[in-house]
């Protein structure tokens, strides 16, 4: 774990599973660069996310599956240098995990020692199983993800809520035991019926973190250019937006160059 830069008391996974013992709901958000990760950072925030999202929010991709891992390691270093209290995880891309259990360890290994970042998250249940405990056996702390998994969007061909049905509910009851017994410390629950959520929770010891599960889990997490409101389009039923910046972002770029045009700006009192 990287060197704390001030008396603040960092977030580890055994904080996260004394939450859950004491019912202390965790949070969890995304971020990609240095700046947004230092503000959530100072605000409070218990778990951030260097998401694969970043391949949509960043870089404008329609799905997760294009970011590689020299660009999560990338955002993940800009992150670390950013934060003070909160636990760091990054997503490990498609492709570096799925193959074997040799490279899933390699491509972990890269992403804690280049980053200093605290954990990875991978997506899948038994069938990532022997990557997770692999990966696990050497030190590197890993959270779990399941419901719907935006890597295999292809496989499922729609983001619309998962284990609706009872074969996939009763897979993913098996999954999160088995991500648990291979030795996560936590599992995001995305896009799930909330009783589902809820059943999960309840019969696991490790921290449960819903996206679109309902509100029984020990924790949520959004994507922060969704709770901020930079994004615009984006319009889940589980999102709600704390902020509007879209509309306030560009009004103020909007007036900025009014008054450039103007030659407002610079006055007397902004130049040298």
């Amino acid at each position: 774990m990287s060197t704390a830069k001030s008396d603040v008391k960092r977030i580890t996974v055994h904080t996260l599973q004394g939450m859950k013992t004491q019912k202390k709901k965790i949070s969890m958000l995304t971020a990609y660069d240095f700046s947004m990760a230092k503000i959530i950072d100072a605000a409070g925030i218990d778990i951030i996310l260097v998401g694969d999202s970043a391949s949509n929010v960043m870089a404008g991709h329609e799905t997760t599956l294009p970011i590689t891992l020299d660009q999560m390691i990338y955002h993940a270093q800009s992150v670390v240098r950013g934060v003070e209290r909160a636990l760091v995880v990054v997503d490990l891309p498609f492709g570096t995990y799925q193959s074997n259990s040799t490279k899933a360890l390699e491509s972990a290994i890269r992403i804690m020692k280049e980053s200093g970042a605290h954990a990875v998250k991978m997506e899948g249940g038994e069938e990532i199983a022997e990557s997770v405990s692999r990966i696990i056996s050497s030190g590197i702390p890993v959270m779990g993800h399941l419901g719907l998994i935006p890597q295999s969007i292809y496989k499922f061909g729609t983001y619309t809520v998962r284990a609706k049905e009872d074969l996939e509910a009763e897979k993913l009851k098996k999954d999160a035991l088995t991500l648990q017994e291979a030795g996560c410390f936590g599992i995001v629950l995305e896009k799930i019926p909330a009783h589902l959520a809820a059943e999960v929770t309840a019969s696991l010891h490790i921290p449960i973190i819903g996206i679109g599960a309902g509100g029984q889990c020990d924790g949520q997490v959004l994507v922060s250019h969704d709770l901020l409101g930079i994004t615009k389009d984006f319009n889940p039923r589980f999102l709600r937006r704390y902020a509007n910046l879209y509309d306030t972002i560009k009004e103020s770029v909007e007036h900025y160059i009014r008054d450039v045009q103007s030659s407002d700006f610079p006055n007397q009192e902004e130049q040298y």
